[in-house]
Parts: C-alpha cells; sequence; structure tokens
C-alpha cells in the first residue's frame, strides 16, 4: 500500500471573522457525497489533511478544512483554545458557509471537538470520525500527568522538540515524501512571535475530556493507527471510545498517531463507506 498520494494544489484561503479573531479554511468540491469537515490536531494546520483531502474529493464530497485557533493561517491570540471553543468555530462555519448538515472529522486534540458540536447540534452533525482522538481515554495516573506537563514545559521552551516527536515518533511505518518540510515549518510556526499563547492554550488545555460522548447522538467512526505510540494501547483507547460514541472502529495497520498523512489511502477506505452511510 502506497504511504503516499499526490496532494493537489492548495484550495484559496477564506476566512470566517467571530468575536474572538479569525479561522482559515479552504472549501473544495461540489459533489453530492456528504459534504466534510476535516479539523486537524493541535499546534498543527489544515494541510495535516494535504494526503486524505484529494482522496475525498475524488470520491464526490465537498471538502471543508479548517485551521484551528491560534496556527496555520488563523490569528494567534484567542481568550480560548478548548476543544469545546473548536467544537463552536466548526458549527459557525458551517452556518457562514450554508452547509446545512456535514460530517465531522477530527485528529487528535479535535476528536473532542466533533464530539462536543454532535452533542451541541445534532441536526447539524450526520456523523463524526475520530482519528487518534483524545476523548474517553484511560485515566492517566499521577506519573502521566507530571509527564505531559513536562512534555508540554519543553515544547514551549524548545519547538524543535515537537518536531523530533514528528520525525522520529508520530510515524513509525512510512512518511509522506514532503514530511521533512512539512515539520519544518510546523516547528518555524511555532517560533512566530505570539505564538507562544496558543501553544500554551493547547498543551495545558483539557485535551481529553471524559463524558461529552453521552450527549452524541450522531453515528461515529473511531479510527485508529495500530501503532500510535501517544497511547499505551491504542486499540484499548479505540474500544473505550467506540463504547462511549456506540461506534464502529478501524485499526489501521502500522499507522502512527497521523493516519491521514502516514497512510491516506487506508484512512480513505475507513472513511469513505461511513460517509456514504450517513449521507
Amino acid at each position: 500500500m502506497n504511504a503516499t498520494v499526490n496532494a493537489p494544489s492548495t484550495a484559496a484561503t477564506q476566512y470566517l471573522d467571530l468575536p474572538g479573531g479569525r479561522i482559515a479554511f479552504d472549501d473544495s468540491g461540489s459533489g453530492e457525497g456528504t459534504p466534510v469537515l476535516l479539523l486537524p490536531g493541535m499546534l498543527d494546520s489544515r494541510q495535516a489533511y494535504r494526503h486524505l483531502r484529494p482522496l475525498l474529493l475524488a470520491a464526490g464530497h465537498r471538502v471543508v478544512t479548517m485551521d484551528l485557533r491560534g496556527f496555520g493561517e488563523s490569528s494567534i491570540e484567542w481568550d480560548d483554545y478548548s476543544p469545546a471553543a473548536i467544537a463552536t468555530d466548526a458549527l459557525a462555519l458551517l452556518d457562514h458557509l450554508r452547509i446545512e448538515r456535514a460530517a465531522l472529522v477530527g485528529s487528535s486534540y479535535t476528536a473532542a471537538s466533533v464530539v462536543k458540536a454532535a452533542g451541541l447540534a445534532p441536526e447539524r452533525v450526520a456523523g463524526i470520525a475520530l482519528i487518534d482522538g483524545f476523548v474517553e481515554n484511560l485515566p492517566a495516573n499521577a506519573l502521566q500527568r507530571v509527564m505531559v506537563k513536562a512534555l508540554g514545559h519543553t515544547v514551549l521552551r524548545f519547538p524543535a522538540f515537537w518536531g523530533l516527536y514528528l520525525r522520529k515518533m508520530a510515524f513509525p511505518t512510512a512518511k509522506p515524501a514532503d514530511h521533512d518540510a512539512y515539520v519544518a515549518g510546523l516547528v518555524d510556526a511555532l517560533r512566530t512571535p505570539g505564538r507562544r499563547v496558543a501553544t500554551r492554550g493547547y498543551v495545558f488545555g483539557d485535551s481529553a475530556p471524559v463524558g461529552w460522548g453521552a450527549d452524541v447522538q450522531s453515528p461515529a467512526l473511531v479510527i485508529m493507527g495500530e501503532k500510535d505510540p501517544d497511547f499505551p494501547s491504542p486499540a484499548a483507547v479505540a474500544e473505550r471510545q467506540a463504547k462511549a460514541l456506540n461506534a464502529r472502529t478501524v485499526l489501521i495497520e502500522g499507522a502512527g498517531h497521523y493516519p491521514m498523512a502516514e497512510f491516506p489511502q487506508a484512512t480513505a477506505e475507513a472513511l469513505l463507506p461511513f460517509l456514504a452511510e450517513v449521507a
């Protein structure tokens, strides 16, 4: 299975002005398939989906990718970087684009955001997909909580550490051809003046809420990289999420924390049948 596909030229950036700042997004495709809104993980940009997006477009879906508060081409300083705040941004973007119902896909940090959005506005959310999400996870022990804080402080002081994680750990089996250049761009972004405010908001925020799944009525899909280094047992976390959301689970063999970039074809093969079901 090929680990990469040729990424298309980037769609023109558009912006949504909200009370706290400006959100950047792009909007492509006009097929009859379920519209899809893709949310990247923390400290990342919407280009995290650069290899998955063309596969969804080719299958006939309208695909919207959104930068998070503080990153990508969105404005940097906000008063709230929580998963719940990002959920409201996603719903506001659907309103702005006059999309009545869409499937929401969240990666890592924003898996919680799509769960929250589905609970807030079930009539707007056709279904949700979590890709290696931090939600309904196994409870952290005291040592793990200390380690998370230490890692957060390290990323704040040494942005290159984030690049080290992305190059050496997050993609255990395959890397896209453009991986090194993409990671270098993310590390440079962390050094942008003012970015520490946004970085702090994410790395020390409530990134793994529990109990939000109780409000979800929408169909759900849990996609998990079999070798995700962020979880001591990726399969156990996926099972826990699936139970909370009454969801189906797909484990992607060999994949780490970002299967949509490491194995985009396998991720599309997991996602496209689900999108057809919720149409």
